[in-house]
This record gives structure tokens, C-alpha cells and sequence, in this order.
């Protein structure tokens, strides 16, 4: 289960992201980057980080902790900014949080060494979710305390942006010639081993049931918010079964 907090206070803004985080102190005295449903990427946005981020979570990929903030819209009143104010006042209910990681840095291929063996399961599993932003020049990967950690996995799934052509994606190859971490991937072989055989759809469907029913309400094609779920462990498990068409 995610743990649910409350958002007590809006910090600022993280305008590096093009759906606008921000950063946001809680009730149970944490501060976390928050992502939110009223902005412009939507909740499938939400849906993707989430999901993947679980994901990688349960293959054993650092990722930071994730939570769901509940944000009072009246949060937004005292904001000088209006655009700030707009999305509190559009993002009542749920969102997602990451933990504020205070003082990590960004990845830097230059400067930063990844092993093989990570690089390679970092890589095998952003091909099986279709992560299509993990490049040198937005690599979405933090360094805290010597120790790479994956954010950001708002633009994978690409296919639930379109259900009805969502079949059309499920053998399509990994370009892996853009990723950050394609050169120390070079224990390719061994990853694939590993996490195809970790990812189970028992394992897809506990981190499904993890995506709060409101963010899949209304999906045209489907009748409930379990369908989609559904749909999301279906994808995966038929993609992972043909994997020797995409995997890197």
C-alpha cells in the first residue's frame, strides 16, 4: 500500500518539468516533489509515474519514495502566482508525490559511473515500459549519497494515450541508441534473465491496484476503473511475452 499525506503547504515551484511540480510539505512533516492531476499532462501523467515507478521499485531500481498527497484547493488562495493558484484550484483530491531528495544532483554520464549490471536493468526496464525519456540530455536519473536514483517516468506507457491503437505497440522495438545508460549497459543478457523472469501479472496487478480508481474514472472504452487496470497488466504481459522483438 502507498502511504496517503496531506499537503499543509506549497513550497515552490520546480519549473524544470514541463507539467509544472512543485515542491510541497506534508503532514507528516515530509517534503515531497508533487506532481499534479490539473496540470496540463494530465492524470496519465500520474498514472505512468506511478505505476513505473512501483514497478521499478518492486524489481529492486532506486526510486524515491512515492505517495499519494491529497491537496486542498483552497491551498492555492494565499499564491502570488496565478498559474501556481490555477493548478491548486485544478487539482483538488489526490496527487502523487516523490521524496525530496535535499542536495542530490543530476546525473551526469560524464561525471557519474553506473555498474553493468545496473545500467543493463535500468535500460531492460524502461524498454518494457516504452520510457522514451531517459536521454543524455534529460536523463531523469538523480545521484544521493553516491546512489542513482530513477524519477520522472511521466512519459512512459506511451500507449494508454491512445487504447484503441495500443496493440499496434506491443512488439515495437526499444530505440536504445538516445539512453543515458546505454554504454555501461553491457550486461544485457543477464538483465533480461532476471527482471522477465521477476515480472509476473500477479506483480503487474499489485501495482495496478495501486492507481486510485479516480485517476482511471471515464476512460472511453471502459466500463471500470478495474478494466483499465486490466488493460495495463494485459499490455505488459503480452509485450513482455514477445520481448525478443523489443528488448535491448
Amino acid at each position: 500500500m502507498l502511504r496517503t499525506v496531506t499537503a499543509t503547504r506549497y513550497v515552490t515551484p520546480l519549473r524544470e518539468g514541463g507539467s509544472l511540480p512543485g515542491l510541497m510539505e506534508a503532514d507528516d512533516l515530509g517534503t515531497y516533489v508533487v506532481k499534479f492531476r490539473g496540470a496540463g499532462q494530465g492524470r496519465k501523467a500520474l498514472i505512468a509515474e506511478l505505476a513505473c515507478g512501483e514497478l521499478a521499485r518492486r524489481l529492486d531500481l532506486p526510486v524515491p519514495e512515492i505517495v499519494l498527497v491529497e491537496v486542498d484547493p483552497l491551498l492555492g488562495r494565499s499564491e502570488p502566482d496565478e498559474e501556481v493558484q490555477d493548478l491548486l484550484k485544478g487539482s483538488g483530491g489526490l496527487n502523487l508525490g516523490l521524496d525530496f531528495l535535499p542536495g542530490s544532483l543530476g546525473f551526469d554520464p560524464v561525471a557519474h559511473t553506473v555498474e553493468p549490471a545496473l545500467a543493463s536493468r535500468v535500460l531492460w526496464f524502461d524498454a518494457l515500459v516504452s520510457n522514451v525519456d531517459r536521454s543524455w540530455r534529460n536523463p531523469n536519473l538523480l545521484m544521493w549519497h553516491r546512489r542513482l536514483y530513477l524519477i520522472d517516468h511521466g512519459a512512459a506507457l506511451i500507449f494508454h494515450h491512445g487504447w484503441s491503437r495500443a496493440e499496434g505497440s506491443i512488439a515495437r522495438p526499444y530505440d536504445v541508441a538516445d539512453h543515458v545508460l546505454s554504454d555501461a549497459a553491457t550486461s544485457r543478457a543477464e538483465a533480461d534473465t532476471a527482471m522477465s523472469a521477476a515480472v509476473t501479472p500477479d506483480l503487474l496487478r499489485e501495482v495496478l491496484a495501486l492507481v486510485p480508481s479516480p485517476w482511471l474514472a471515464d476512460e472511453p472504452g471502459f466500463a471500470t476503473a478495474d478494466d483499465v487496470r486490466a488493460a495495463y497488466v494485459d499490455h505488459l504481459t503480452r509485450r513482455l511475452a514477445v520481448r525478443d522483438r523489443w528488448r535491448p
